[in-house]
Order: structure tokens, then sequence, then C-alpha cells
């Protein structure tokens, strides 16, 4: 049985859970970061839901990235930047939700991952998050989720794991660097404890929540066209012969 690829939202008393799937590790395809991105946007303009958690479904890899076979397919630049985009659109509208979203990674995050968990408010995990940024691997370089990442991890962090592409730093090293807040030892911790500070969010004032997260998220105001110049490049380097080679030898 094959499993199906998935983005759903449900709402647990006032908090608003958020889950992608997608059976190849969490790897996300361009269909599946579109709907994410929207159900983001949506949630924040629900009044049902005073808090966000974003998580992704299966016991093992939060998000492997982006989709390696809609990757090797790429053949010219507007192409590569629409698909570089896609994080871009999902990092965007976590930036412009007016409500806290907390992050709940259960595993592995590499990529795009990263950048996603990086773009949450406040970010919990196990002690399997261990993350990557294996762009360089391919090719490319994490240009796109670069800005989200430096943000949390500072420009010394980011650029240690950028150019390490090949290792994955610890869930504890993370923690270090300020983004994770908390590391448990199993996810069902993990999920306790998330369910726990999520719905005490909900005991506060939206209005201050929504005026602290401004505060959190100034300075990234050009982001729109920052994140899409970036995609512009990763979409000119994907077709480079370097690159090409490199995916064929990975496929």
């Amino acid at each position: 049985m094959s499993q199906q690829a998935y983005v759903k939202q449900t709402i647990e008393n006032q908090v608003g859970y958020i889950e992608f799937f997608h059976p190849a590790h969490n790897s996300l395809p361009g269909n599946i970061l579109a709907e994410l991105a929207q159900t983001i946007t949506d949630a924040g303009n629900n009044d049902e839901i005073k808090v966000i958690v974003l998580k992704s479904g299966g016991d093992r890899t939060f998000c492997a990235g982006a989709s390696f076979n809609e990757l090797i397919n790429i053949n010219d630049e507007a192409t590569g930047k629409v698909f570089f985009s896609g994080f871009a659109n999902v990092i965007n509208a976590m930036r412009k939700c007016p409500k806290f979203i907390i992050g709940r990674v259960q595993g592995k995050t590499v990529g795009g991952g990263v950048g996603v968990a990086s773009a949450t408010d406040y970010c919990m995990a196990t002690k399997f998050a261990a993350i990557k940024l294996s762009e360089l691997n391919v090719g490319i370089g994490p240009f796109v989720v670069g800005p989200a990442v430096e943000r949390k991890l500072g420009l010394s962090g980011m650029s240690q794991i950028a150019i390490d592409a090949n290792t994955f730093y610890p869930a504890e090293w993370a923690k270090q660097k300020g983004l994770f807040t908390q590391v448990f030892d199993t996810t069902e911790e993990l999920d306790e404890a998330v369910k726990t500070f999520a719905e005490n969010l909900c005991n506060y004032n939206p209005e201050a929540m929504k005026e602290m997260k401004k505060i959190f998220w100034e300075g990234t105001e050009d982001w729109d066209t920052l994140l899409a110049e970036r995609a512009a490049i990763s979409g000119r380097l994907v077709l480079s012969d370097f690159t090409k080679e490199t995916l064929k030898r990975f496929k």
C-alpha cells in the first residue's frame, strides 16, 4: 500500500495542528508546499485558532527537504525558480502569520526542512532531530532557507552547517544554537510538552501575541523579494553541468 502525500489541519482546544506528510521521508513536492503555505495562511485568519502547531506525519523524519524527483527534472531557469520558491512561500507564510507557530520536530530534518523548523516561533524536538543542510552536496546551496536558518542559528552556525554539507548536527547542537528550545528523549514526551505548551499559550491575549510576533520578525519585511531572488540563484545553479552530473550520480 502506497501512502498518499497530504496536508491536513485539525483544531483541538483552540490549537490548530497543521500536519504535512510525504511517503519519501517527508520530502516535499511543489503541490504539497503550495498547499502547506495556503493552510498556514488560512489558519492565521481563522478566529477559532489561537496558536498553531506545525508537525509532520510518520515517526522518523521531520522533513527531508525538497522533492528529489522534481529537482532532477528541472530543465529551464523559470521552472527552477518556481521549484525553489516552494519553500520560500512556506517560510513567508509562516513569517506573516499573525499567530505563534510552534514547531514539533520528531526526527531528522534536511535542507528545506531546516528552513521550515527555523521559521517557527518556538521549536521543540526529540533527541533524534539531527539537522543537515545538504544543498552544497548536489551543487547548489541553501540560498532560499539561508535567511531563516541564519536568523535562528546566527551567521556562524548557519555557515558551519551549510559548508559541512555531509554532516548531521545533533539536536543538542541545534538547541545550543537556539533553533530548538527543548529536546526530549521520546516522541511521546515531545507531544505531551507541545500540547501543554500550545494550550497554555491560548490563555494569552491574541493581540499581544500578534504584536510580539511582529517584533520578533522585524527586519524581514523584504523577504518576499529576497527569497524570490534566492530562488532564482538556485534555479540557475541547478541547470549547471556540475549539478546535472551530480544529480545523475545521486539518482
